[in-house]
């Protein structure tokens, strides 16, 4: 890959052609047409909403006298990019799809900060959930972060019997 390109992995492809076009003053339908794609398809590339394929990335490289292989390159640095924040994400958020929207009924699930309201939310499925849901809050925030969680709540729950037991010793004066 040509070093001046270096700069700009992880980047579309498309902005780079975009700019080399501008850099050289040239129009995007005849250029697409003088390399033989369609002025929609080299549109959609600079657009970011299309990949870039393999053989328009070698006609786009020979039109530009660019070095073989250097949009590709952006195309798969871009990709590993995009797969990369596709994990990150999935790291940050639970699969909310294992969790029924009824054990959420008072609050829009995508609307949830996970981390933020980290204790509630872990509350709220060890006290409603099934297994699976359990399993999943686990897998998301660790052991170590839900034990004290579910320790607190045992806690609380001990106290709430001690307080009834002695209420119900009161009644029976």
């Amino acid at each position: 890959m040509e070093k001046k390109f270096e700069k700009y992995k992880g980047i579309h492809p498309g902005a780079v052609l975009k700019r080399e076009l501008d850099k050289r003053n040239l129009a995007q339908r005849p250029f697409a047409q003088s390399v033989g794609e369609y002025p929609q398809t080299l549109n959609a590339i600079i657009q970011g909403r299309r990949n870039l394929t393999t053989s328009t990335a070698l006609k786009i490289e020979n039109a530009l006298h660019l070095e073989e292989g250097t949009l590709m390159i952006l195309q798969v640095y871009f990709d590993i990019e995009k797969e990369k924040k596709k994990q990150t994400v999935l790291h940050y958020y639970p699969n909310v799809k294992v969790l029924r929207k009824s054990l959420f009924w008072d609050t829009d699930i995508n609307k949830i900060e996970w981390t933020k309201q980290s204790n509630a939310v872990i509350k709220r499925v060890f006290e409603r959930g099934n297994i699976s849901e359990k399993k999943e809050m686990v897998r998301f925030y660790g052991a170590s972060k839900i034990r004290p969680v579910l320790d607190k709540m045992m806690g609380e729950k001990e106290v709430r019997n001690t307080k009834m037991k002695k209420d119900d010793s009161l009644g029976d004066s």
